[in-house]
């Protein structure tokens, strides 16, 4: 004799109609893209993520050989970061005890009167060999304003400019460049005065140029731009990138002809959205080694 199984299981538990599998399906995709969003909001962009390097080089001179450089990129004051944002970063970068600071560019989303309030906070930062940044794409409203704000804070703004960096009688230098995108970047202009076989690190907004300036006398080269997509999917990374970071996107690099360490940075501000997904604000403590080898 054929047992009805349609009107429940042992127990009691009854099984759940099409209408009500549909129903929990569509609440259940609903709250998590909720909780996500949440996170991607409120979560994720204020969770800072410090990632350490090791980093080694046979050109380093040995007297800066276990110098400590930080490297911090893309606030983005004014959208979704304030001073008080920056004081977050700040704290990190303190204690990080580096020898050397490096910004590389977007210090404000778009008005540089959003860096004012700002000001005491980079002020407060210092690092024997110095500071140094350079302007992204955002911070060309007015570039005087932004590099007089910056400077005021103890910062050398270098555009298409190089600085030497002395200890233990060694030099080695520090170039940054204009951005890609609104200025005239000019390697060779910006090595001019740098002597021959000194140990130079790079400092340029957009990271695909590296494969540009490989060509020249540069050892490493630091970037940001990019935010490391800002939001990136499991399996997939990030679906979009800005023009100037469609290669070179989140982390550690090499380039194919000189084999220049390239490293990007994600950034610790947002812009055009309030989110960050699977792409937490950076700042990178990168250690530099002589390598005898």
């Amino acid at each position: 004799m054929h047992k009805d199984t349609s009107k429940g299981r042992s127990g009691g538990e009854s099984t759940i109609t099409r209408r009500q599998f549909l129903t929990r399906g569509a609440a259940a995709v609903i709250g998590a893209g909720l909780l996500t969003s949440g996170y991607a909001w409120q979560g994720e962009p204020n969770w800072i993520e410090v990632t350490k390097l090791d980093l080694r080089f046979k050109e380093l001179p040995s007297a800066f050989s276990g110098m400590k450089l930080v490297h911090f990129s893309d606030t983005h004051l004014g959208f979704n970061k304030d001073a008080r944002d920056l004081a977050r970063l700040a704290k990190h970068i303190s204690k990080a005890e580096p020898d050397l600071i490096c910004f590389t560019g977007d210090i404000v989303d778009s008005n540089p009167e959003d860096l004012v309030e700002a000001v005491p906070v980079l002020a407060a930062l210092s690092a024997p060999l110095g500071k140094f940044a350079i302007l992204g794409n955002h911070d060309y409203k007015n570039t005087q304003l932004v590099t007089e704000l910056l400077e005021s804070a103890g910062f050398r703004v270098l555009r298409n400019k190089s600085y030497l960096l002395k200890r233990g009688g060694a030099v080695m230098a520090v170039t940054g460049l204009d951005d890609l995108l609104h200025g005239k970047p000019d390697p060779a202009k910006a090595i001019a005065g740098v002597p021959e076989g000194t140990f130079n690190v790079l400092l340029m907004h957009e990271p695909d140029y590296a494969d540009t300036a490989q060509a020249y006398s540069f050892d490493l080269q630091l970037s940001g731009h990019s935010h490391g997509g800002q939001i990136r999917l499991p399996f997939i990374g990030a679906p979009f990138t800005p023009y100037g970071s469609l290669k070179y996107i989140n982390g550690l690099y090499y380039t194919e002809d000189k084999a220049m360490p390239v490293y990007v940075n994600r950034g610790f501000g947002e812009t055009y959205m309030p989110f960050r997904l699977l792409c937490r604000p950076e700042l990178t403590v990168l250690t530099l080694h002589r390598s005898m080898s």
